[in-house]
């Protein structure tokens, strides 16, 4: 088959490689219809995570069509749709079974494990370890495009962002960051029926999609000159009850820290890859909750169900469409994506 594989920081290939095979009885091997690129995999390339290895195919989100299941596997057979989750998870373990997989201990302690410990999804055909507990059904009615960002980007935007924010029925919160995983976590804040929700980002594109699209009240461009006193008079105390930092460097969490309200919360979702350096003692007399963290993946179910429901729209998120053989292609336009107007790129077989 064809895949996308990693072969060291900087380089990559669409290149044949073997087809998975079960391995395990609780595997199951899914052709890949539709997948996406994430900024993880923009991280891989850029040697950030040195545990990829030279030969892994990467990719963690796909919507496929079932071809093969283990022996121990019951709740799924061929033919059946299904939406691939990021994190893989035994289901029984002691962080699964309190809903944290993203540390489950059958995959040796991290749940990230698809393009990233074992080949993943930018493919013709992925291996799922754990198949019964890492796939969702998906139900009839419902395209790829409009599942295919439940894989990761969703979740992570509402589990890290607006449920570990704890948003709470007229909040002031405000997301910096307006790239994909900031409008996730915009359009499903809204779910908790915030006030207003302040989108900030560099990008006018950006701004105007959050805006136009994913449920920001308000935009502000960090650009200017006093932007933080603009998006402090937008708030009722002087400052945000919520404050999502959506893009993964220190500059953006230190201007989240400007922006919270005492008795406040900051919710980290972006990755960083440096120290930050953090004001512990204003931000421990203020009160001020801080979290952070991979996301569990464990909202799927219901994101999918809000999805079929109509009360979930994230089909805005997709601005390119390519074919899988296309990937190449898909990388530049997604690798520049401020210079593309971008959002996330879908790519169909």
């Amino acid at each position: 088959m064809k895949a996308l594989v990693y072969h060291g920081p900087g380089q990559k290939a669409w290149e044949d490689v073997p087809d998975p095979k079960i391995q395990d009885p609780n595997d199951v091997i899914v052709r890949v219809d539709t997948t996406t690129i994430c900024g993880s995999d923009l991280h891989i390339l850029k040697g950030d995570v040195p545990t990829v290895e030279d030969g892994r195919v990467l990719g963690h989100e796909a919507v496929g069509t079932v071809v093969e299941v283990g022996s121990g596997v019951a709740k799924f057979e061929v033919g059946h749709r299904v939406v691939v989750n990021c994190i893989t998870t035994c289901g029984t373990c002691a962080y699964c079974r309190v809903g944290h997989p993203s540390h489950c201990q059958s995959v040796g302690g991290l749940g990230w494990q698809l393009g990233h410990l074992v080949d993943g999804t930018q493919a013709e055909y992925v291996r799922i370890p754990f198949g019964e507990t890492s796939l969702h059904s998906i139900p009839d009615g419902l395209s790829d495009e409009e599942v295919i960002f439940v894989s990761d980007i969703i979740p992570t935007g509402y589990e890290m962002g607006v449920l570990n924010g704890d948003v709470q029925p007229g909040d002031d919160v405000v997301v910096i960051g307006a790239g994909p995983v900031g409008l996730s976590a915009m359009v499903t804040a809204q779910l908790k029926g915030p006030r207003r929700i302040i989108a900030v980002d560099l990008d006018d594109f950006r701004l105007q999609a959050a805006r136009e699209s994913f449920g920001a009240t308000h935009a502000v461009n960090s650009g200017k000159a006093g932007w933080l006193d603009e998006v402090r008079s937008l708030t009722r105390h002087g400052g945000a009850d919520v404050v999502m930092e959506a893009v993964g460097i220190p500059a953006t969490l230190e201007a989240a820290f400007e922006l919270v309200r005492p008795t406040g919360r900051v919710a980290n979702i972006g990755v960083h890859g440096a120290p930050v350096t953090m004001p512990i003692e204003r931000l421990w007399i203020e009160n001020i909750t801080i979290t952070m963290g991979l996301v569990d993946a464990v909202t799927a179910p219901t994101l999918i169900e809000l999805i079929e429901a109509g009360k979930l729209n994230v089909r805005p998120l997709a601005t390119h469409h390519f074919k899988l053989h296309d990937m190449m292609h898909a990388y530049e336009v997604f690798g520049q994506a401020a210079k593309n107007d971008a959002l996330k790129v879908v790519i169909q077989a």
